[in-house]
């Protein structure tokens, strides 16, 4: 009688021709259910604004389909969202890769400076007559791995201690936040004023000069999320058995940073800093599906469904006002970081 492996409780083998792989059941699950939810917000999105848009009005401008909607749909909102969809997804990812590497839910892009970093160069090139949307996201993720090269290089003390690195990112970020600040005041007025409105991670005015760009680069890394997702198993356990099972655990763990890092300064460059998003997606996603690892999937997920929703919402709560998304995404996030402070949860080394 033929054996067959022990499997992992709450799995399901899934046979793909000749291999198969496990499937977290509640994990699927969840993402089944998020992928729903996202394409309910992204419809009311599409819908929903100063003018009000049928459903199937929205429907056929997304198929190609000759529409009287095709202005406000196809080119008002259909790409501003885009932006926003690829910019979450960016950000839920990158903050899923490096709170595992620093096992800290604090430690995301926005709190330990990479995001910081990627608009201090990306204003003070704004600042030096770089004005070109297509070209911010180039210069936004020289800045993020400068500045998360500076705070590895800093916090580095013969490995890497979480709540050391978590202390020294929020001082870069404090410091990196005062750079912008010098750049806003040696700057042109008109161009202060519009670095100041991307600061904040608004979504007004972008289209598909942004989201194209942003596109291609998560399509050309989504083979090295994919890497990532299965490497995540290895940074998880403790040095000592990843170290006996042949794991280069420092390799592993910069080739995960390096991701996140590029990841997020990417999304920032494309939407601006838009605070917490990165800190929230992740832990939103762990609650969730109950995993061991953070599940980059589900973060993804949760990631674009933040930023749509709270984009909809910054768009129709004050109206005619119109906030910057990121304005909402704080005010969410701020409490929660507060709180994750406040429960003293810090991790050991990473």
């Amino acid at each position: 009688m033929a054996r067959t492996a022990a499997r992992p409780a709450g799995y399901a083998l899934v046979r793909a021709g000749r291999g198969s792989f496990l499937v977290h059941r509640r994990g699927a699950a969840v993402a089944a259910g998020l992928v729903l939810l996202l394409a309910a917000a992204c419809l009311t999105y599409l819908c929903v604004g100063k003018t009000c848009t049928a459903p199937g009005e929205a429907l056929k401008v997304l198929f190609g389909q000759p529409s009287a909607e095709e202005f406000t749909v196809g080119t008002a909102r259909l790409p501003r969202m885009t932006v926003g969809l690829l910019a979450g997804a960016a950000f839920g990812v990158a903050g899923a890769l490096i709170q595992t590497v620093a096992r800290n839910p604090l430690a995301s892009p926005d709190v330990i400076g990479v995001s910081q970093g990627a608009s201090a160069l990306t204003v003070g090139a704004m600042t030096f007559g770089v004005t070109s949307y297509a070209a911010l996201p180039y210069v936004s993720v020289a800045g993020g791995l400068l500045a998360a090269a500076l705070v590895y290089a800093f916090a580095w003390r013969g490995g890497l201690q979480a709540t050391r690195f978590v202390l020294i990112g929020i001082g870069f970020a404090v410091a990196l936040r005062s750079v912008t600040h010098l750049f806003l005041t040696k700057g042109d007025y008109l161009v202060a004023q519009q670095a100041k409105v991307w600061m904040t991670g608004s979504l007004n005015a972008r289209g598909w000069d942004e989201a194209a760009p942003l596109a291609w680069t998560l399509l050309l890394l989504a083979p090295f999320v994919c890497w990532a997702a299965r490497a995540q198993r290895t940074v998880s356990m403790d040095d000592d058995t990843a170290t006996a099972l042949g794991v280069r655990l420092g390799r592993v763990r910069v080739g995960l940073a390096l991701l996140g890092v590029v990841l997020a300064s990417v999304a920032t460059g494309a939407a601006g800093p838009v605070d917490f998003v990165a800190l929230l997606a992740p832990q939103i996603a762990r609650r969730m599906t109950r995993t061991a690892q953070i599940p980059l999937l589900c973060s993804a997920l949760v990631g674009s469904v933040l930023v749509v929703v709270a984009d909809l919402l910054a768009r129709k709560l004050f109206e005619p006002t119109e906030l910057p998304v990121g304005v909402l995404t704080a005010a969410v996030g701020a409490p929660y970081l507060i709180w994750l402070i406040a429960r003293g949860r810090t991790g050991g080394k990473a």
